[in-house]
């Protein structure tokens, strides 16, 4: 049975924030356990982990770094249509083919799951003593290698 659409949250967006934070993931799942189940296995020869600051500085590096992962070569006379068709612009004109079950689970539908396509929109919204807040917390949870990853892309 498929519940009724997710919508935007409701009231304070802050509220909605610490909420999620102090109750590992509500409304939804537990964020914690979800990243630090994938981290745990992060070594394994068949996971590879692509982050989305990465993919935003340098998407045709990091689709290369995914096609030599799966060992698949690149038709380069294909390559610019690869870009294209990996770009925000197109994944969000085109939500409905990839979004889990065409976007039902959303209000407004795949394109609301693909939503902006930008970095760092929470500096807009928290302050830096909530900022550390969440840090301080990621690093208790999933150590510090993960939690600077999470927020990096960065490997240590």
């Amino acid at each position: 049975m498929i519940g009724p659409p997710i919508g935007k949250p409701e009231g304070d967006i802050k509220e909605y924030f610490h909420n999620w934070l102090n109750n590992d993931g509500y409304p939804f799942w537990s964020m914690w356990e979800n990243v630090k189940s994938w981290w745990e296995i992060s070594e394994l020869p068949n996971v590879h982990f692509v982050h989305f600051v990465n993919m935003k500085k340098d998407m045709a590096g990091e689709i290369r770094k995914v096609a030599a992962f799966l060992d698949i070569p690149i038709d380069e006379s294909k390559w610019e249509d690869i870009l294209e068709h990996c770009s925000f612009n197109y994944m969000k004109e085109n939500a409905t083919a990839s979004v889990p079950l065409g976007g039902i689970f959303w209000e407004g539908g795949a394109k609301t799951f693909i939503h902006k396509g930008k970095n760092g929109r929470w500096r807009d919204v928290l302050s830096e003593e909530e900022s550390q807040n969440y840090e301080r917390i990621a690093e208790e949870k999933l150590g510090t290698a993960c939690a600077h990853w999470l927020k990096t892309g960065e490997m240590i």
